[in-house]
């Protein structure tokens, strides 16, 4: 599922940062994930890596004379990053200490804006290894980032808890509201402010001194983490050798592996039972295998650290100290959300099981629906329920133009367009790159597509960047990148998208809008660098044209014959909007639950991860037949990355979307004209500059509505 550079911190949110990474669901309906907060504010150690000096013929430090600055892919070689950061930590730290060191008075200019003009250098070569890592790694670069993982905490933590640096910031911060700053300037100040005193800024030498040390072996332990859940993924492949253990199967399909964008069409269609179970039980366990790659050791260790590092800050927790600087502010106001979901969701999913189960009679199978059961009998329930299946939908449903769809969508919304560029570099063959023009032609941004699965890449769906808007110190245009991990089809054939595949694309390019329109002076508040549980909101939403009949009758359009999708199968597809809801919900709400109990926990000591997983979910009543998205042994986003008592926020922000698009049905047009500009102004263009409820409030005119998801999700009865 998920990426990987587990060895970058977070400036603004102060954690061990992902290039996150998948969707909520990555391949089934009602949910997805994103990235989250990819503002990289690097410091670095003093320590040297365990390398030669760098070069001068390291493509990272020289000058990048390609189109519009990108990085040059082809003469990057994984050799080159240890001995680029050893060149650039050292010039950022010096940096920092001539801002701390500064004689003159300390003022918005020489602590606030410098702070955030320094370390472009190392900026520029994080955002290149972060983004390899995760989309096209290798042995060597598995190497280099167990390697540069403690520096690079030790580095920000050199920054985050230098004592003199931080007197600067609350010498700014005491005075700011008599300065005359813009509302932007008073919101870095404050945002900074709050960001060195949850880092630690407040703490004694020696309680500062055992949180660098913390900090450092997290980054260790969560990048292993997730390079255990990428290895033991690719460990596992089930051959299907003989005819019939293809039966029903695509002709291609002739090994399961665990990507997902392999096991779930594989459990969705195939009628062996028997393989189901054997490929299903190996994709639950992955991280827990008793082998090398186990990850039962590494959640108690990172969880012993977590909390160890919460109380030094002076919380309870983990979870209270993550969620006091977010908009849910304690992990009992989501822990009250995700309670207020979840009953309506099991009884939902109850009442799919017996279906399931009739099915699954039927069929001469006697006994319980087990969890390898529920996507085969949710397929054959579908369609004798509403006459659809997924094979019935993915011949209208094309990767090029469901491309083409989110552009127009984009187009009509936004007014932006975009002009495919195949002389820009890049890094894998498959990969694609636009040049993003404004109403006016004027070019706003870079935007690549890597849409195919690999096995040197993190599974899932997420957005990321190579470079962040920012005006402050010259216009500086984003560069953006879109992850997905559908199957690569032969050549010269078309490559077919579920419904499901499609709302996905439309998911991550909601992540792609917020980055791309960014219109902010500072680079701290750029794009998705807004509050973790605001973070999921504008791709959420983005999914819901997705489903406009306007959008389908344009776009979804037969690959042999060029058919346009007939009325009575948008029909069919808005009719089973809401069937097997109870299943994903329970899916989802599962694993923001037992996130929030993991990271609840005041005592660790001789944790049993499996069996406390097992209690947690028997305690909130897991239906039998499903099992969480997430096992706790592969679940990256809260073990190695931004979403550590946040997996909830999901939820938060479809809470949000499913309110914020019926400000759209309202006026009767889902490109209203006056409400797009709001949602421009308020949303995908302002970052985390101003408050995210403020900015809310002035695209709805008021405060979000819960009742909506209720409604959207059919649970209202």
């Amino acid at each position: 599922m998920y990426s990987a550079t587990t060895i970058l911190t977070s400036f603004q949110h102060g954690n061990f940062s992902s290039f996150e990474l998948g969707k909520l669901k990555e391949a089934e309906p009602g949910s997805r994930f994103m990235p989250i907060d990819r503002r990289i504010f690097l410091a670095s150690s003093v320590a040297s890596l365990s390398a030669a000096p760098a070069k001068p013929m390291n493509p990272l430090l020289d000058t990048w004379k390609t189109p519009f600055g990108l990085p040059p892919f082809s003469t990057i070689k994984p050799a080159h990053f240890v001995p680029a950061f050893a060149a650039a930590m050292p010039k950022a730290l010096t940096e920092v200490e001539a801002i701390a060191n500064d004689l003159a008075p300390p003022t918005f200019a020489n602590v606030l804006e410098a702070l955030e003009k320094h370390g472009e250098l190392l900026r520029r070569i994080s955002s290149v290894f972060g983004n390899l890592t995760a989309s096209n790694t290798s042995d060597a670069l598995q190497a280099a980032e167990r390697e540069i993982a403690p520096k690079l905490a030790a580095h920000s933590s050199a920054i985050l808890l230098n004592a003199k640096l931080f007197a600067r910031i609350n010498k700014v911060h005491g005075q700011r509201k008599s300065l005359g700053l813009s509302p932007e300037q008073l919101r870095l100040v404050e945002r900074y402010h709050r960001r060195f005193v949850l880092s630690g800024a407040k703490l004694d030498p020696d309680s500062k001194k055992r949180l660098a040390a913390i900090d450092e072996t997290l980054a260790t332990l969560t990048t292993q983490f997730t390079q255990n859940v990428l290895n033991d993924t690719k460990e596992y492949t089930l051959p299907l050798d003989k005819p019939e253990d293809r039966a029903s199967l695509p002709a291609d399909m002739k090994v399961v592996t665990l990507q997902r964008s392999s096991i779930e069409p594989f459990l969705m269609l195939s009628p062996r039972r028997d393989l189901r179970e054997k490929a299903f039980r190996a994709w639950a366990a992955r991280g827990d295998n008793e082998n090398k790659f186990d990850n039962k050791a590494l959640i108690r260790q990172i969880l012993t650290l977590r909390l160890e590092k919460a109380k030094l800050l002076d919380y309870p927790s983990y979870a209270d100290y993550i969620l006091d600087d977010v908009m849910a502010k304690t992990p009992k106001a989501a822990n009250a959300l995700m309670d207020k979901v979840w009953k309506p969701a099991v009884e939902t999913a109850r009442r799919e099981t017996a279906e399931l189960a009739d099915a699954m009679h039927k069929d001469g199978i006697e006994g319980a629906i087990e969890p390898w059961d529920w996507r085969y009998y949710s397929e054959k329930v579908r369609l004798t329920k509403y006459d659809l299946n997924e094979e019935s939908t993915k011949p209208y449903f094309t990767l090029d133009k469901m491309i083409e769809a989110v552009y127009d969508c984009a187009n009509r919304l936004f007014g932006i367009s975009f002009v495919e560029r195949k002389d820009l570099p890049v890094y894998q063959p498959d990969v694609r790159a636009w040049e993003v023009k404004a109403k006016d032609g004027k070019t706003i941004g870079i935007f690549y597509g890597d849409y195919y699965a690999r096995p040197n890449k993190n599974s899932g769906a997420w957005m990321n960047s190579f470079r962040d808007q920012q005006n402050f110190n010259g216009p500086v245009l984003p560069v953006i990148i879109n992850n997905l991990n559908f199957n690569k089809p032969a050549k010269g054939q078309a490559c077919l998208l579920s419904f499901d595949d499609a709302k996905t694309l439309f998911h991550e390019f909601g992540h792609a809008l917020h980055g791309l329109l960014s219109k902010v002076e500072y680079p701290f508040f750029s794009g998705t660098n807004v509050a973790r549980d605001f973070v999921e909101f504008p791709s959420q939403l983005f999914e819901a044209w997705a489903s406009e009949k306007s959008v389908l009758s344009k776009f979804a359009h037969h690959y042999k014959t060029g058919e346009v999708i007939p009325d009575s199968l948008i029909q069919k597809i808005e009719k089973a909007r809401n069937f097997n809801q109870g299943f994903a919900m329970v899916e989802f709400l599962s694993s923001g639950m037992i996130d929030m109990r993991w990271h609840q926990l005041t005592e660790i000591r001789s944790l049993d991860v499996r069996e406390q997983e097992a209690a947690w979910l028997k305690e909130i009543g897991m239906p039998h037949e499903i099992i969480m998205r997430h096992r706790s042994t592969h679940f990256t986003h809260i073990f190695s990355n931004d979403y550590a008592a946040g997996y909830y926020s999901y939820l938060w922000a479809q809470v949000l979307d499913a309110d914020a698009y019926e400000a759209f049905k309202e006026t009767g047009d889902p490109f209203d004209p006056a409400t797009a500009q709001r949602l421009y102004t308020y949303i995908y263009s302002a970052g985390g500059a101003k408050d995210p409820m403020e900015l809310y409030q002035a695209f709805r005119g008021r405060q979000p509505d819960p009742q909506a998801l209720m409604r959207k999700l059919g649970f209202t009865n």
